[in-house]
């Protein structure tokens, strides 16, 4: 996977590429993924926002990380941007550079598992917010940052068990935004109802 960056000139690198090669660093593969790093990367992170974050273990090493940025409104429903920590394998005998090593060629691509699937949405939720923050922004509405792991093995460790947790329900989300495509322009893609169900009926005679 690769991402596409846009260098500032010889040398330099905008905060925000540079914090999202150091998360593509991390090492949340499948089958082992090291979601003890990503929390702690997601708490220093939180330090940073002079946000507070909470963590819930849904079961056995499998932590749900909330970051949250309260509303002038906290009664109303909150914001939910959610985001997973963990990436699929790799062959590495199919990549041009370390998978992990997050290498950026001369043209501003970035290369790393995972950077579109999807560390690179993570990335632009916190900037989002940091940049938000130092402009001097609040919104009425709680928004809540939420990364969750195995969403690639099908979730039944993460937000699966995550949505039956009481802490969850304390969230109090009206609107949440998850998995989408890295985007070039500031358009921004929304894509809905991709993943419905298809049942198969035989009838027997």
């Amino acid at each position: 996977q690769t991402s596409k960056r846009v260098q500032n000139g010889p040398g330099t690198e905008d905060p925000s590429a540079t914090l999202f090669r150091e998360y593509l660093r991390l090492k949340t593969v499948h089958p082992e993924p090291d979601y003890d790093a990503a929390v702690r990367f997601l708490e220093r992170i939180a330090e940073e926002l002079a946000l507070p974050m909470k963590k819930v273990e849904v079961c056995p090493g499998r932590v749900v990380a909330i970051i949250t940025w309260v509303g002038s409104r906290p009664e109303l429903k909150s914001v939910m941007l959610n985001s997973h920590t963990d990436v699929v394998p790799v062959y590495e005998e199919h990549w041009k550079h370390d998978p992990f090593a997050a290498v950026k060629d001369e043209h501003g691509n970035i290369y790393g598992r995972g950077s579109q699937d999807m560390k690179c949405v993570t990335i632009q939720y916190i900037e989002a917010i940091r940049r938000l923050k130092a402009a001097g922004k609040r919104f009425s509405r709680t928004i809540h940052l939420t990364f969750v792991p195995d969403e690639e093995v099908g979730g039944h460790k993460g937000m699966e068990t995550f949505v039956k947790h009481p802490e969850f329900q304390k969230l109090n989300i009206g609107f949440a935004l998850d998995e989408g495509l890295a985007n070039p322009t500031n358009a921004y893609t929304v894509f809905y109802g991709e993943r419905n169900p298809w049942c198969e009926y035989h009838i027997c005679q």
